[in-house]
């Protein structure tokens, strides 16, 4: 005998009979069906046109590093490594490229280290003032870095960090730290408190239970703050430009600055120098590239 069942909201399934033939399909939509019956020409020709506007710009950088001077030709060959060997030897970018790094790796662990505890506070605590210091957060990103300099430009002469790669990493975290606080913060919200419970039960200390349970949990967010900062702080020219004064500081957005003359432009070593610029870069996305839109999309769903 064939049991009638009831769902909750009291309606009545069709009763389902063993090695009867199975359910028929769900029907499709009218979108869904529009959306099938598109030629798929429609769909790749608006994309391809994109990607080829997205592109052209770095081919035509490859293509000034790789030729050789004075040449005029589209495709570049034979191709040359003189521009990258002047760049890389004679213009001090093998240095510039140290400071770079420096202040990028720096960076992304302070960004990361801060935002993890203030993440934490946000999401698991409630204090008096909680929701006028999330109004600050988000007000602060309204607010441009060069209005900032001349503040920060006396703090660091006052402390004698003026020529010093610890001043821009300081900046750079300050003025990234909102943005990756609250995203932490709306990351940990996801993770259920009951877990954490679960291993006070068990006799784990707060700070044991966090790093036992949640932080295990919070790898793709903390890849996706890491990530924005570190190409943030690579790329960002301003405050290289105003805390370092010497070359032997200078990080690689300052060094290409050097490269454009009063009179003339080395377009080569200009090219040159913006393909090694470029490859960090590219290489953290192409490696973070699947947890990026994990961390960001989760981070973004409770605020």
């Amino acid at each position: 005998m064939t049991a009638v069942l009831t769902e909750k909201n009291g309606a009545a399934r069709p009763p389902v009979h063993p090695g009867g033939p199975p359910p028929p399909s769900r029907r499709r939509t009218g979108r869904e069906r529009a959306f099938d019956d598109v030629p798929r020409w429609q769909i790749y020709l608006p994309l391809g046109l994109y990607l080829l506007f997205t592109l052209i710009p770095f081919y035509w950088m490859l293509l000034f590093a790789l030729r050789p001077a004075g040449s005029t030709a589209l495709v570049p060959w034979p191709m040359t490594g003189e521009h990258f060997s002047k760049v890389w030897n004679e213009r001090s970018f093998a240095v510039f490229f140290q400071n770079s790094m420096i202040v990028g790796v720096a960076t992304l662990i302070a960004t990361t280290l801060v935002a993890l505890a203030g993440g934490y506070a946000l999401a698991r605590f409630d204090f008096r003032i909680k929701g006028a210091f999330m109004l600050a957060l988000l007000c602060s990103q309204f607010i441009p870095g060069a209005l900032m300099l001349v503040p920060l430009f006396e703090i660091f002469r006052n402390l004698q960090m003026i020529n010093s790669l610890g001043s821009v990493v300081i900046a750079e975290t300050v003025f990234q730290l909102p943005l990756s606080i609250i995203l932490i913060s709306g990351f940990i919200k996801n993770v259920p408190v009951s877990l954490e419970e679960a291993a006070w039960v068990d006799g784990c200390s707060r700070f044991t239970a966090f790093r036992a349970v949640v932080l295990p949990l919070l790898r793709p967010g903390l890849i996706a703050v890491g990530s924005f900062a570190f190409v943030h702080s690579w790329n960002h020219f301003l405050f290289a430009l105003m805390f370092l004064s010497e070359q032997d500081k200078q990080t690689i957005p300052v060094g290409l600055n050097t490269l454009i003359g009063a009179d003339s432009v080395d377009l080569g070593a200009l090219a040159a120098g913006g393909v090694i610029a470029a490859v960090p870069v590219v290489i953290v996305f192409a490696f973070i590239q699947k947890w990026l839109v994990t961390g960001f999309s989760a981070g973004a769903v409770k605020g």
